[in-house]
């Protein structure tokens, strides 16, 4: 078997039919930023562990890079970049810029993608929730505080206990 042999696959990204030709090997992360050019994902540790790479697969949340593209064809994915409506900010964009919720902003789509999901999920029903269930994506700055507060927002949930000014942990990580 040839490892350089194309495979036709088909996606439904960000609302457009796209189709593409891709080795067997090639990760959902690669294609979107080196096939579709859309950079906004992003490339962080490559190994499922920091969420810099979450995107939306058929409204789930994913990490593409340990996705592989071919396995997705026929699929439904959106990225940080779909998440927009024209020029109108998706309410957790507006909600991250509101909230101050990203210093290098490296982590920042890989962090709206898992909030979009978070929410369609809807088991988020307390800020410990919130926490709990975006811990899979890293922040190296440290803006949990404002990123919990940004999705907080968008839920609509009472997030008094992030104004206390103490930091709090869950798991390994302060927020």
């Amino acid at each position: 078997m040839d490892p350089h042999q194309q495979h036709p696959i088909r996606l439904r990204l960000n609302g457009q039919d796209r189709e593409f030709d891709v080795e067997s090997w090639v990760t959902l992360l690669d294609l979107l930023r080196e096939r579709a050019g859309l950079t906004g994902t992003k490339k962080g540790c490559d190994h499922g562990q920091c969420g810099a790479c979450t995107v939306l697969l058929d409204g789930r949340r994913v990490n593409s890079c340990l996705t592989l593209a071919v396995m997705q064809d026929g699929h439904e994915v959106t990225t940080v970049e779909g998440l927009a409506r024209g020029d109108e900010l998706h309410p957790l964009q507006q909600a991250f810029i509101a909230c101050d919720a990203f210093q290098c902003g490296y982590c920042t789509p890989g962090q709206i993608c898992s909030a979009a999901g978070l929410i369609a999920e809807g088991q988020a029903k307390t800020i410990a929730d919130v926490r709990e269930l975006m811990s899979g994506n890293v922040c190296r700055c440290g803006a949990y505080p404002q990123i919990v507060r940004a999705v907080a927002q968008v839920l609509e949930l009472d997030a008094s206990a992030l104004d206390e000014g103490k930091p709090f942990t869950t798991g390994s990580v302060l927020v």
